[in-house]
């Protein structure tokens, strides 16, 4: 039973900081303005567009991937009962793997790819790990 909960816990992890990725990179165009011209919703565009890109435009992409594996790590972490850094750093890396898989898709400069990949996943999967470890353990206060 413990078995297909994480197995559950996993995929509602993913699904959960899935949406949370893709809003955020929904989001992105609205709050940092591409440059003028910038189609930035082909690979093709990106790459035609990568000259004009600044620092600031990577900062939502960064975002995304960073928030939205710590929202999936601490969603599965949440809902498994047993194996819970286990869910969470599953989510991680399976997050991982698909930034890995973006990142020879999509271009981006190698600095950006480095940060993305070193900073973005495994360690914010182990901090929603420690999030929901650190809510669960938290005693409730009677006023």
């Amino acid at each position: 039973m413990s078995s297909l909960r994480l197995i559950l816990a996993v995929v509602l992890g993913l699904i959960v900081g899935s949406a949370i990725n893709m809003a955020l990179i929904a989001a992105s165009g609205h709050v940092i303005p591409p440059p003028a011209g910038a189609d930035m919703t082909t690979a093709e565009g990106i790459r035609a567009a990568l000259p004009q890109l600044e620092p600031r435009h990577f900062l939502f992409p960064f975002l995304a991937h960073a928030i939205g594996t710590l929202v999936g790590a601490f969603t599965a972490a949440k809902i498994a009962s047993r194996f819970k850094p286990t869910a969470a750093l599953i989510v991680g890396v399976l997050f991982f793997v698909g930034g890995v898989l973006a990142a020879r898709m999509i271009p981006a400069p190698t600095w950006f790819i480095a940060v993305d990949l070193i900073g973005a996943y495994l360690p914010f999967a182990w901090l929603g790990y420690l999030m929901a470890r650190r809510r669960a353990q938290t005693p409730e206060r009677v006023a």
